[in-house]
């Protein structure tokens, strides 16, 4: 298993810890290990379901008990998942948080099915490569999200989920026809002005749907807003705006950037100077995947490695730093067997 470091540490390297081993044997035998737990390997059993698809299951989970019960399990489990104990967290939600993450993870005792998901295919137009990236998000910790490019839209994909969004619902979508200019870092600070560029854009996007058309020209800026609207670059091209966006991020010029005032964020060491930005929405909803709805937000493209999401309603700033680790035998074996495994990790939380 694949963790994200821990908690706010996005740069950090993923953390790996085994969970079960298969011993082969003469005569095409093999017996399976749990490796769960901190008593030592024990008998354990696995199945393949169908193709791409496989259960694990611990046949000793005794072996996951520890002598002090669950609240020893529970602080075991807590320094090594985020690093810290109980009494370092002192946001009562986030603790909340991690208990309900405890109990839920802790309840299938390494009882599991796993689903095998691809790497996204790459494009030579894309704003950077895509694929697998450690996120920020709040009270919830790290998570990991892929990014792919579809067209004229990127697409952040939760890997690994929480309470409020499940693993397999996309987090994020980025519209790369819709650049939007930054003001200055002074102007920047104001979150009403930055506020008031984004929804003057989903205003703008609004108006387009409802009338059933593309994207209509741009409006002339305004005496009050000179950079408040998204240049579209590049519009024609078969990326829809990527492939000019990519010019002039691979240009190595760059503009400040700073959080506006009062934009929350669990990482305080991202970049100060950014490469592009284009309007996007996020996914939030309530506890249990409760009225979500896609909101508004910016995609904030620092380097090749790192991107965020300010979230306009939440008043919070995701940072994402890429996923160093390589993986074998990981890429789809075409663009839409990628779109079809999309589509079923999602339909399995829908």
């Amino acid at each position: 298993m694949y963790l994200p470091p821990h908690d706010p540490h996005v740069g950090d390297p993923m953390r790996f810890k085994p969970l079960f081993r298969i011993h082969l044997m003469e005569r095409k035998s093999a017996t399976v290990e749990c490796m769960y737990g901190h008593k030592g390997p024990h008998n354990g059993h696995i199945q393949i379901v169908k193709r791409d698809e496989f259960s694990t299951k611990c046949n000793q989970t005794d072996h996951h008990r520890m002598s002090g019960g669950r609240q020893e399990e529970f602080r075991t489990w807590l320094r090594e998942e985020w690093g810290r104990t109980l009494e370092d967290i002192f946001h009562e939600h986030m603790q909340e948080l991690i208990l309900m993450k405890f109990i839920y993870t802790s309840q299938y005792d390494n009882c599991l099915t796993y689903r095998r998901i691809y790497l996204p295919p790459s494009h030579p137009d894309d704003l950077i490569k895509p694929g697998l990236f450690k996120g920020t998000y709040g009270s919830h910790g790290l998570e990991i999200v892929m990014l792919s490019f579809h067209g004229s839209r990127a697409r952040g994909t939760k890997i690994t989920g929480d309470p409020n969004i499940p693993a397999g619902q996309q987090t994020v979508e980025i519209d790369l026809q819709r650049r939007i200019q930054l003001p200055d870092v002074e102007n920047l600070r104001n979150f009403n002005e930055l506020s008031r560029i984004v929804l003057e854009v989903r205003e703008q996007v609004r108006q387009e749907q409802e009338a059933g058309e593309g994207p209509v020209p741009p409006r002339e800026p305004s005496a009050k807003a000179p950079d408040g609207l998204p240049a579209k670059d590049g519009k024609e091209s078969g990326h829809g705006g990527a492939e000019a966006a990519e010019q002039s991020a691979s240009s190595g010029q760059g503009q400040p950037f700073v959080l506006p005032v009062g934009v929350s964020s669990r990482n305080e060491d991202y970049p100060r100077t950014c490469r592009l930005c284009f309007y996007g929405t996020g996914l939030i909803a309530g506890h249990g995947f409760t009225s979500p709805e896609r909101t508004p937000g910016v995609f904030v493209l620092f380097d090749e490695d790192r991107f965020g999401f300010l979230w306009l309603e939440l008043k919070s700033f995701s940072l994402y730093s890429r996923v160093q680790a390589t993986f074998q035998n990981a890429a789809a074996p075409s663009p839409q067997a990628f779109d079809e495994m999309l589509r079923n990790i999602q339909s399995l939380t829908s």
